[in-house]
């Protein structure tokens, strides 16, 4: 519950005279409200407020029911009454308890930004201090109810010498009711329920004036105010805790999401089991596998792919073109026996940064963007469109697979996020990623994407990719090569599978 939500609460309790006992020696509402109407029709008569039909909301004894009389007409209103108040209470619209008037419109030019002698009136509107103006059109102590806007039905209090635009509604009390209830009643009522339902909300006064409001006895409101009054600092206590608790949850899932990967990339997650074939064969087939894609044409050979290898002294050495270097202080941590270290291009068939494509407003064939690659998941809604007639300039296998590691690879902030491209949420069959995103396509029998997701998003790459960039501030790159010899732990792939389910698993209960 939040803070708001308690103090709703609180102020719920109060409107239905559950807040704070009934006192038998109170004088009654009913009392209250017949000097009120009294008093308005007296006003009425000496035309200082606009003549007004008189409600009286009343329960009929013979049937229980709650009754309004406006002149000679009588209704019933029982299904009005939303639910039920102490006897010493009554029902009445707010037309009868107050008078409601809209301010009045003033010229900007009349409106200054600061406090002086030669205008130091303050100026209300939208339900809040606008400026400051040489004169004022209120002086006394009211409740405000905002009218135009987001404050639509908030509630403020308002004291001395004021200007009320049209933007604020300005509430006249009678007779010994306490200002301050009718601040908090008010608040309750979400009068901002009543606004018209278009981009800028506005409240009429003629619709607000026709809402029922609880009344209790003048004493009655004082002990209101009071009680709610009381628990002001601590309800502020409570959202202080409340914002902290809230903070530390969130920390506390995200750090066992980013522990649970980490112990997943470091073999550490489910047990290793002696018969799985290790990764050091699983690495012999991709390599022979690659070898007979080249051969049938299906994939280019890279010129430039690089590998790990174990060298005779157990040091792990990296070959790039004929050049070996030893790389064991580079690695972030101990890997199971049966596993190994991997260059990225080692086990996949395809690593390539897309092209800058010709938009076009025919929504046929979806570029992914950067955008599109959110932490959230993969979101083809957030694509833009290529010129149909471009695509033949593009080779098949830039079109999208599903099961494609999608990496935004520039970008301050966004360079290193990923996500998986997915068949099943594109509508539209094909799709191509633009300049900005790298393509990294493994061959999944082998090599289980969802595996290298979890390894790419994990803390040991995430909190060291900014490093790995580079180019101006505004425009880091993650260039082509330092993706293909990104250092992957590659497990057996019944493990790798393993790990995937049991990440799965865990991420299911909402870390």
């Amino acid at each position: 519950m939040t803070a708001q939500e308690l103090k709703n609460a609180i102020l719920m309790r109060a409107v239905q005279g559950k807040l704070v006992p009934q006192d038998p020696n109170d004088e009654p509402a009913s009392v209250l409200l017949e000097r009120i109407r009294a008093e308005k029709e007296q006003l009425m008569k000496e035309k200082k407020i606009k003549k007004q039909p008189i409600s009286v909301i009343y329960r009929d004894p013979s049937d229980n029911q709650h009754y309004e009389k406006i002149g000679k007409v009588v209704k019933c209103i029982e299904d009005e009454i939303p639910f039920e108040i102490p006897e010493s209470w009554e029902w009445c619209r707010l037309s009868t308890l107050f008078t409601m008037q809209a301010g009045k419109n003033i010229q900007a030019s009349q409106i200054f930004d600061d406090y002086a002698e030669e205008h130091p009136y303050l100026c209300y509107g939208g339900n809040g201090i606008r400026g400051y103006v040489a004169e004022y059109n209120r002086e006394g102590q009211f409740p405000l109810i905002g009218r135009q806007g987001a404050l639509c039905g908030n509630i403020k209090y308002a004291s001395g010498k004021f200007y009320a635009t049209e933007h604020a509604v300005v509430v006249s009390t009678y007779s010994h009711t306490h200002i301050n209830w009718a601040c908090m009643f008010l608040d309750a009522l979400n009068l901002n329920q009543y606004a018209t339902a278009t981009a800028q909300p506005g409240l009429a006064v003629s619709k607000i004036i026709t809402v029922l409001i609880p009344v209790p006895p003048s004493k009655e409101q004082e002990r209101i105010v009071t009680k709610i009054e009381s628990f002001d600092e601590p309800i502020a206590d409570y959202e202080i805790v409340n914002t902290q608790l809230k903070s530390l949850n969130a920390t506390i899932n995200e750090n066992i999401k980013k522990s649970i990967l980490q112990y997943a990339i470091q073999g550490k997650l489910v047990p290793q089991d002696p018969t799985d074939e290790p990764a050091s064969v699983l690495l012999e087939r991709i390599r022979a596998e690659k070898d007979q894609m080249i051969k049938d044409g299906k994939i280019k050979r890279d010129k430039n792919e690089s590998y790990i290898y174990r060298g005779s002294d157990n040091s792990y050495y990296f070959s790039f073109k004929g050049e070996n270097v030893c790389i064991d202080s580079e690695l972030p941590f101990e890997i199971p026996d049966s596993w190994c270290w991997v260059t990225l291009s080692s086990i996949c068939i395809y690593i390539q940064r897309g092209k800058s494509p010709k938009y076009s407003e025919i929504e046929k064939i979806p570029v992914i963007a950067q955008k599109c690659n959110q932490w959230s998941g993969f979101d083809i809604n957030k694509a833009k469109f290529i010129d149909p007639e471009s695509l033949e300039k593009y080779d098949k296998e830039r079109f999208l697979c599903d099961g494609d590691l999608l990496w935004n690879s520039t970008g301050l902030g966004t360079v290193g996020r990923m996500a998986i491209y997915e068949n099943s949420k594109n509508p539209y069959g094909i799709a191509v990623a633009d300049s900005h995103v790298s393509v990294i396509r493994t061959m999944e029998h082998f090599a289980n994407y969802n595996y290298l997701f979890y390894w790419f998003t994990s803390p040991a790459v995430q909190s060291v990719i900014e490093s790995k960039t580079e180019g101006s501030t505004k425009q880091k790159e993650l260039y082509l090569q330092i993706i293909k010899d990104y250092i992957v732990p590659l497990p057996p792939l019944n493990e790798q599978q393993r790990i995937v389910d049991r990440i799965k698993q865990y991420l299911s209960v909402g870390f």
